[in-house]
């Protein structure tokens, strides 16, 4: 995507953290989408294009994987992280939210953090996954 192209679509939302509401800790409150075309990408896991498990018991690694196969979602529409309005995220142990937002914070625009949501979930799938996410992006 070239830059004005990812700015244009930038431009289409506005990211807001109402002073009535408590101030956010690595997410936006409120995301207001003025123009655009959804885009909704199913959770992503830490398989690697073969299926393989990237990461067996670790969460950084397999935050990486999740965050590189939103990527490659993302360029299947032509869109960036820049276009991400929502992340969920399903984690076995939430504590590890730390460490999560450690690598999306490699991924996404930090003046521009998506509306999140967090949810610790006693398993995924599969027993050797830790993280699923999801993403909703906005572009033009």
């Amino acid at each position: 995507m070239t830059d004005a192209s990812s700015s244009q679509a930038a431009a289409s939302a506005n990211f807001i953290n109402p002073g009535a509401i408590h101030q956010p800790t690595g997410y936006s409150h409120v995301v207001e989408v003025a123009a655009g075309r959804p885009v909704y990408i199913a959770g992503q896991v830490a398989l690697d294009r073969t299926g393989t498990l990237v990461g067996l018991g670790d969460m950084r690694a397999q935050a990486r994987q999740v965050f590189e196969n939103l990527r490659a979602a993302l360029e299947a529409v032509s869109a960036t992280f820049d276009q991400v309005v929502k992340l969920n995220y399903y984690l076995v142990d939430a504590t590890q939210l730390p460490v999560v937002r450690e690598v999306r914070n490699q991924y996404v625009n930090p003046h521009r953090l998506p509306a999140s949501t967090a949810v610790e979930v006693r398993r995924l799938f599969r027993d050797d996954l830790l993280i699923e996410v999801e993403a909703v992006a906005v572009i033009s």
